[in-house]
C-alpha cells in the first residue's frame, strides 16, 4: 500500500492525529502494538480543549451520552457532583475552589468522560472515514531518508516493512520512537508514588468525608466517584512500577496514608505512576514527530495530561498534511514544536507546583493555606483557572492584537449553525464581516481549505483548522488577511498576488 504518514500508537491522540491526517487528505497508517485497547484505569475526563478538539470533528453527540452514561453509573453521588460542578470548575491541588464566577469563559467546561469512552469514540470515527489500524505491529526500527522514513516491525503474520514521508510517535511516556530517534528528554526523576484504583472498602465511613484529604502519611480521595481510590504516596518511588498493582499494596498504602482502620475487600482493576516529569527539547527530529506522552509526560494531578496530548494533534494534524500535499513548505512544522512545547511546559510547571505544597510537611501545609486564601481573589482564581483548563493557552504569532493566537470555543455564526459545524471536515474558517465580502473574495481565490461565512458582527476573523485565530480584522479593512494566509495556507505568493488581482 502507498502511505503518506505512519503513526505509531492507537490510543487518543494516535487516532485523533491519524483522523486530522485524514481529513487533511492524507494516506494513514496506523500501527499499534497491543492486540486491544488497553482497559488499565487511566483519565476520569477530558479538558476542555481536548473536548472541544473532538467536537470539532464530529463527536459532539457521544461525548454528551458518553457524559449521560457516567453520570448514570454514578448513582448516588450525581446529584451532589451536578450541584458542585454548577459553582465550581476544577480543583488546585485538591483545592476544589476554582470558581466558575471568576473564569473568563465559564461555559468551556471540562467533560467527565473517561479515557476509554473517549478511545472508543475515537476509533468509531477512524473506521468511518477508512483509517486502517494494525494492532499487534510493534515497530522495530526505522531509517530516515533524505525522501521520507522506512519503517520497520513484527507482527503474529511475521516481519515487514514500508515506506513513508513522515512517521509520528504517539506511542506514550516509553516511546519506542522517541528512544530510537534520539530525542532528548530531560526533567526530574520521580520521588512518589501516585494510585488510582476501583475498590470496595469494609468500612467506607471511616474514609470519609469525599473528597482530597491532605494527612500526615500522604493524601487519598474516596467518594467522589463510585469506588475510587486516588492515593498519594510520598515514601518514595515504586521499585518496579511494572509490577502489578495488588489488592494488599493497595490496602498497606491505604491505612499508612489514611490512618484509619479499614480494609480492601476487593480490588476490580488498579494503577500507579510517579512525578517523573519530562519534555522533549523539541517535537521534531527531521521527519519523525512527537505527540501526546511521547513528548511529555507528568504526573495525572489535574487531568490534563489527555486534552495536552489531543490538542498536539489537533496542532500538529492539518499542518502535516498541508506540507504532505506539498501546499506548505515543510518549515510549517517548526511551528508545531513552538506552539504546543510552550503549552507542555505549563502544564510540567503546574503539577509540580501542586505536588509541592501537597507533602505532608508543615512548610507545604503553610504554603497551601497560603494559596487557598490567595485563590479567594478572582485575578488569581482565573489564574489558576486557565491554567488548569489550559484556556489560557495562547500561541505567539507575533501579533499585539488581542485574541490573535487564542483558541476559540464554539459559537453560533447564523442562525442553527456554529463555527464547529464548520470545521467538521477540518477547513479552515473565515468569518467575514468586511465591506461587501472582500475578504471571502481574496480568501476563495487563494484556497478552497477555508469555508467562508458571511457574518454580521465584526470584526472579521481567520481561524485555523485547529481553531487557533491567525487573523483579525483591523476596523472594517482586510491588511494582513493576505500575509496570514501565506503563513498558514497557501505557500506560493504567485497565488496569492493572482487572487489580489481578481479581487
Amino acid at each position: 500500500m502507498n502511505v503518506d504518514v505512519i503513526v505509531v500508537g492507537a490510543g487518543p491522540v494516535g487516532l485523533l492525529t491519524a483522523i486530522e491526517l485524514t481529513l487533511g487528505g492524507v494516506r494513514v497508517l496506523v500501527l499499534e502494538r497491543l492486540a486491544s485497547p488497553s482497559m488499565v484505569i487511566k483519565a476520569l475526563g477530558i479538558g476542555p480543549l481536548g473536548g472541544e478538539a473532538l467536537r470539532r470533528r464530529g463527536m459532539g453527540a457521544a461525548i454528551a451520552a458518553a457524559e449521560a452514561r457516567g453520570f448514570e453509573a454514578m448513582g448516588p453521588a450525581v446529584a451532589e457532583l451536578r450541584g458542585r460542578s454548577s459553582k465550581f470548575s476544577g480543583h488546585f491541588a485538591g483545592l476544589s475552589l476554582i470558581r466558575k464566577d471568576a473564569q473568563t469563559e465559564p461555559d468551556r467546561r471540562s467533560h467527565p468522560v473517561d479515557q476509554h469512552a473517549i478511545e472508543a469514540m475515537l476509533a468509531e470515527r477512524a473506521s468511518a472515514l477508512g483509517i486502517e489500524v494494525r494492532r499487534e505491529h510493534d515497530v522495530t526500527a526505522f531509517d530516515q531518508q533524505a525522501d521520507g522514513v522506512e519503517v520497520a516491525w513484527t507482527a503474529p503474520s511475521g516481519e515487514g516493512r514500508i515506506h513513508c514521508s513522515y512517521l509520528v510517535g504517539c506511542d506514550g511516556g516509553r516511546s519506542l520512537v522517541r528512544k530510537m530517534a534520539g530525542f532528548a528528554f530531560p526533567g526530574t526523576p520521580p520521588t512518589l508514588t501516585l494510585y488510582q484504583a476501583v475498590v470496595e472498602i469494609d468500612h467506607p465511613d471511616r474514609l470519609l468525608p469525599a473528597g482530597w484529604r491532605r494527612t500526615s502519611g500522604g493524601v487519598f480521595s474516596f467518594g467522589a466517584f463510585q469506588r475510587r481510590l486516588f492515593m498519594l504516596d510520598f515514601s518514595g518511588p515504586p521499585e518496579d512500577r511494572q509490577e502489578p498493582v495488588t489488592r494488599e499494596e493497595i490496602e498497606a498504602v491505604l491505612r499508612r496514608v489514611s490512618g484509619a482502620d479499614v480494609r480492601v475487600r476487593t480490588m476490580e482493576s488498579g494503577n500507579r505512576w510517579t512525578d517523573n516529569t519530562r519534555l522533549v527539547d523539541s517535537y521534531r527530529k527531521g521527519r519523525v514527530l512527537l505527540a501526546g506522552d511521547a513528548a511529555h509526560i507528568h504526573t495525572p494531578f489535574g487531568g490534563q495530561g489527555m486534552s495536552l496530548g489531543l490538542v498536539d494533534a489537533a496542532n500538529l494534524g492539518w499542518k502535516l498534511a498541508a506540507v504532505v500535499r506539498g501546499e506548505m513548505p515543510d518549515s510549517l512544522l517548526d511551528t508545531y514544536t513552538a506552539e504546543r512545547r510552550p503549552a507542555a511546559e505549563a502544564v510540567l510547571s503546574n503539577t509540580l507546583a501542586q505536588l509541592a505544597i501537597m507533602r505532608p510537611d508543615p512548610q507545604a501545609g503553610a504554603m497551601r493555606d497560603l494559596i487557598a486564601n490567595l485563590m479567594q481573589f478572582d485575578d488569581v482564581n482565573r489564574l489558576i483557572g486557565g491554567l488548569m483548563s489550559g484556556l489560557s493557552t495562547r500561541y505567539d504569532l507575533g501579533s499585539e492584537q488581542d485574541g490573535v493566537g487564542r483558541l476559540l470555543g464554539d459559537r453560533e455564526t447564523r442562525p442553527g449553525v456554529t463555527l464547529y459545524d464548520l470545521m467538521q471536515d477540518g477547513m479552515g474558517v473565515l468569518l467575514d464581516a468586511s465591506s461587501g465580502g472582500e475578504a471571502s473574495r481574496l480568501v476563495a481565490a487563494a484556497t478552497p481549505r477555508i469555508c467562508c461565512v458571511a457574518v454580521e458582527a465584526g470584526p472579521s476573523m481567520l481561524i485555523r483548522p485547529d481553531a487557533c485565530v491567525a487573523w483579525i480584522a483591523a476596523e472594517d479593512g482586510i491588511n494582513g488577511l493576505q500575509e496570514a494566509l501565506h503563513r498558514w495556507f497557501v505557500q506560493a505568493p504567485s497565488l496569492l498576488i493572482a487572487a489580489v488581482t481578481r479581487r
